[in-house]
């Protein structure tokens, strides 16, 4: 449980109705989405699980280059507006102390030695791990083939991945392991029951990947949760997860139709 008092937070149903607010922006909805997903893939009457696909980072104007690239961006751009709002709600109830608020949460310079080793650590050890995972869910059935990236091969493509998975470690690792730990443990919850709904979320808006993507996701949230419950920084998993997706999205591109255990579009 967390022992500092702030007497700038909000009522109980006020500090409730903010997270609920926060979700529904943000991975909450993704969790909804995904969830939606699964079951349009479970009636499909195409093909089972393991014959349909996932394409994480799609073209949206493929055969126009520029526009394309003007989606990408755009969209990487507001799906972190939700850590701004995070930012803005710990400065607010002066939680945190400098823009952009996250240093509540563990983002900042104090420890950048530890916090880039323990993140690489952890990404070889998850990544590893969630690939593992991955294949066995996909050769089962239990998943559907997951394409990290469909994005045509023209010169922006690989930073665009980047940018994706930066985002996707900055939204995931900040909203659903910081800001929503912390809220929680604010109003009372004990941690393992802070920890189980915060790594059932993070498994739930990877749904849409099968039930392969919900396990591995799960576990991950279950890892990255406690960790953040023990040290209080975010940073360290930030850096796990970019590291962990740009592995993926990069590697695929770079591997696909080369290495035969990397299922094929």
């Amino acid at each position: 449980m967390c022992n500092e008092v702030d007497s700038e937070l909000p009522a109980r149903g006020y500090l409730t109705a903010e997270i609920w607010i926060v979700l529904a922006l943000s991975l909450g909805a993704s969790a909804v989405y995904a969830v939606l997903d699964l079951l349009r893939s479970l009636v499909s009457t195409r093909a089972p699980l393991g014959h349909q696909v996932a394409v994480i980072n799609t073209a949206i104007a493929p055969r126009v280059e520029l526009l394309d690239l003007a989606f990408q961006i755009a969209g990487i751009a507001t799906a972190l507006a939700p850590v701004a709002l995070v930012g803005y709600l710990l400065l607010r109830s002066h939680e945190s102390q400098r823009v952009p608020g996250l240093d509540a949460l563990g983002i900042d310079a104090r420890h950048p030695g530890s916090d880039l080793l323990t993140g690489i650590v952890l990404a070889a050890i998850i990544g590893g791990a969630g690939l593992g995972l991955y294949l066995i869910a996909f050769h089962l059935g239990f998943s559907l083939n997951v394409v990290p990236t469909n994005l045509p091969p023209d010169w922006w493509r690989i930073p665009v991945l980047l940018l994706q998975a930066a985002e996707n470690g900055i939204l995931e690792e900040v909203v659903v392991c910081g800001y929503l730990l912390r809220r929680l443990d604010q109003l009372g919850w004990s941690d393992n029951k802070s920890l189980a709904t915060s790594a059932l979320l993070r498994g739930s808006y990877h749904l849409y990947q099968g039930f392969g993507g919900f396990a591995g996701n799960l576990i991950m949230g279950l890892i990255f949760g406690r960790i953040y419950q023990k040290r209080k920084r975010v940073a360290p998993l930030v850096i796990a997860h970019f590291l962990i997706d740009a592995v993926a999205f990069v590697g695929y591109v770079e591997l696909v139709g080369r290495v035969s255990f990397i299922p094929k579009p």
